[in-house]
């Protein structure tokens, strides 16, 4: 069981980012998706999630500006990050196990993480 995040980098604010989340040794019908990030000196915090059964899930500061989306031939999720700010810096992480219920109550329980990868919003 692996998740892989790439897809950061440098933007300006008001500029749009995707990131991918390439994942193998299980399905979105085995566990949900998401994607979580931590800003400097702050603890992990959710930003979307894919329920097993497709849904999709947003914390309320991306609502309107951030899509997720699965690609199943490709085993990749993505997060389409419109209009950034520079409040949306951090390292992203992508992960599976506990993600939906976490975007309410914390990461404390996701059981799949996958390396991280930097996006920085330049104002």
């Amino acid at each position: 069981v692996q998740l892989q995040a790439s897809g950061g980098g440098l933007v300006q604010a008001g500029g749009s980012l995707k990131l991918s989340c390439t994942f193998s040794g299980f399905t979105l019908r085995d566990y949900g998706i998401g994607w979580f990030r931590q800003a400097p000196g702050k603890e992990r915090e959710g930003v979307s999630a894919l329920s097993s059964d497709g849904s999709k899930h947003y914390v309320d500061s991306v609502k309107g500006r951030f899509t997720i989306s699965i690609d199943n031939a490709k085993n990749t999720v993505y997060l389409q990050m419109n209009n950034l700010k520079p409040e949306d810096t951090a390292v992203y992480y992508c992960a599976a196990d506990g993600v939906v219920g976490a975007l309410t109550h914390g990461p404390w329980a996701v059981g799949i993480w996958g390396q991280g990868t930097l996006v920085t919003v330049s104002s």
